[in-house]
C-alpha cells in the first residue's frame, strides 16, 4: 500500500502547482515586465510608460556613455575579488582553523558568525560614527598618538577602503558556517588514517580538507560574486549618493530608481546586473567544476 502511494506521482501536481504559481507572479512577471520598461520611457515611479524609447535601445546605449556607471562596474568588479578572496577566503581560513581545535569551537562559531545578524544599516552608522572626520574614534585615536592633521575617511582616496572593509568582515561569517558544515561532514577517520600515516597537519588540509571542500567553496564563490553585484544597504548607508565616487551597480540602480525618478534607465542597469551575474556565476562553475567523490 505505501509503496503504492508513492509511485502515484500525480498528486505532487497540488504542492508544486502553488509554488509554481508564486514565483511566476512575484518573480517571472517582474523579471520580464522590468525588460520591457527598460526600453520604454516612464518618469517615475506608479506613471504609466509613455510610449517606446526613441530609438527602443536608447537606455542601453547611454549606459555605455554614462560616467557614474562605468564607476559603478569598476567599483562592483573590485567588490567581486573583495567578496571571493576577501570574505570567502578568510572564512576558509577561519573554518579550517576553528575544525582544527577541540575546546572553544562552538565560541568562536558564534563569535564569527555574530556581524551577519547585525542589520547592514545599524552597522553602517557605526561604521560611519568610527570614520567620522570630526571626532570619529580613528582621528580620536590617532590624536591620542600625537597625530595633529585630521584625515576624512570617506573621502578619496579613503572611501573604498571605508566602503569595503565593513562589507567583508559583515559577511565573513556567512561563508564561515558553510565551509564549518563542510568541514564536519568529512568523515574523522580520513585524518586519523592520514595522521598514522605521517601526514603533517598542513598535508591533511591540502590532500583532505581542501579536496573534499571543494563543492563548496565552489557554492561559497557563486553566492560571493551574485551576491557582490547586488549589494546596497551597507555602502548606501555610508556613502549615499555615490559620494566620492562610491557607485556601485546596486546603489546606481537604486538612486535612478527613487532620487533620478528615472524608471527606465534603473530598469536597463538591472538587466544588466543580472545579465552580469549570469554570466559571472557560469564561468565561476566552469572554472571551479563540482566533482564526485
Amino acid at each position: 500500500m505505501t509503496a503504492h502511494i508513492y509511485k502515484n506521482k500525480k498528486p505532487i501536481i497540488f504542492f508544486l502547482a502553488p509554488a509554481f504559481a508564486f514565483i511566476i507572479v512575484f518573480l517571472y512577471y517582474p523579471f520580464i515586465q522590468n525588460i520591457i520598461n527598460s526600453f520604454q520611457e516612464i518618469s517615475g515611479l506608479g506613471s504609466a510608460a509613455k510610449g517606446w524609447q526613441d530609438p527602443w535601445y536608447s537606455n542601453y546605449t547611454t549606459l555605455v556613455k554614462d560616467e557614474n556607471m562605468q564607476i559603478a562596474l569598476k567599483n562592483t568588479l573590485i567588490m567581486l575579488f573583495v567578496t571571493v578572496f576577501g570574505q570567502v577566503g578568510i572564512a576558509l581560513l577561519l573554518s579550517i582553523l576553528t575544525d582544527r581545535i577541540s575546546h572553544g569551537a562552538k565560541f568562536f562559531r558564534v563569535v564569527y558568525f555574530f556581524p551577519i545578524v547585525i542589520s547592514a544599516t545599524a552597522l553602517g552608522l557605526l561604521i560611519w560614527l568610527i570614520v567620522l572626520y570630526d571626532k570619529g574614534m580613528l582621528n580620536q585615536l590617532r590624536e591620542f598618538f600625537g597625530a595633529t592633521d585630521l584625515i576624512d575617511f570617506k573621502r578619496k582616496p579613503y572611501a573604498l577602503f571605508t566602503m569595503f572593509i565593513p562589507v567583508m568582515w559583515q559577511y565573513v561569517g556567512f561563508y564561515f558556517i558553510i565551509l564549518v558544515t563542510g568541514l564536519n561532514n568529512i568523515s574523522s577517520e580520513l585524518y586519523e588514517a592520514a595522521a598514522i600515516d605521517g601526514a603533517t597537519p598542513y598535508q591533511q588540509v591540502k590532500y583532505i580538507s581542501l579536496p573534499l571542500l571543494r563543492n563548496v567553496i565552489c557554492t561559497c564563490v557563486v553566492l560571493a560574486v551574485t551576491g557582490s553585484l547586488k549589494v546596497f544597504d551597507l555602502p548606501w548607508t555610508l556613502f549615499p549618493k555615490g559620494m566620492s565616487d562610491t557607485w556601485l551597480t546596486g546603489t546606481y540602480m537604486y538612486y535612478q530608481v527613487f532620487n533620478a525618478n528615472n524608471v527606465d534607465y534603473s530598469s536597463a542597469i538591472a538587466v544588466v546586473i543580472v545579465i552580469l551575474g549570469v554570466v559571472l556565476s557560469k564561468l565561476v562553475n566552469t572554472i571551479f567544476k563540482e566533482k564526485e567523490y
